[in-house]
């Protein structure tokens, strides 16, 4: 039982790893965020670090499952796929909100949905829970990547074009 509680805190540390990259990102968020102009259907920027808590703790289980059932040694392509996604996950608000790359950050998304898509997949093939336990993930990137999207296209001043 200990060794399952310390994998699982290892694939929730991974996550929140990638997580933490990306609020290193996103320190000014919050001020270049009001500074926007945004879709009447964009929430506001206080819902952002609930949701991301409440997913990454979804991808770190859904990880650890899929971990528990088949580990590094059968499922390496699966979970090398889901850490190159945590990858391109915390990649997105270095280009956003780091370096204010409108153009970049909404390819990046598109490449972030994909491979999302792909380990919800993989993830599900190999233990339906973890596939499942990533749905809502892939429903908050492909919101995020309509948002992207339109806030791109509505601040060319400020995200360049």
């Amino acid at each position: 039982m200990t060794s399952q509680i310390k994998t699982l805190a290892a694939w929730l540390a991974l996550t929140f790893v990638a997580a933490a990259l990306g609020a290193w990102a996103s320190r000014g968020a919050p001020e270049f965020y009001q500074q926007l102009v945004k879709p009447d259907w964009a929430p506001p920027a206080g819902v952002f670090g609930p949701v991301w808590t409440v997913l990454y703790v979804l991808m770190g289980i859904a990880a650890w499952l899929v971990w528990k059932l088949r580990g590094w040694s059968t499922a390496p392509r699966t979970l090398g796929l889901y850490v190159v996604q945590l990858a391109a996950n915390a990649l997105w608000s270095w280009l956003f909100f780091g370096w204010h790359l409108g153009a970049a950050a909404f390819f990046e998304v598109l490449v972030l949905w994909l491979l999302v898509l792909a380990t919800t997949v993989c993830f599900w093939r190999a233990r339906p829970l973890a596939g499942a336990l990533l749905l809502p993930y892939l429903g908050w990137v492909s919101f995020a990547s309509a948002l992207t999207y339109a806030v791109w296209q509505r601040n060319p001043q400020l995200l360049g074009t």
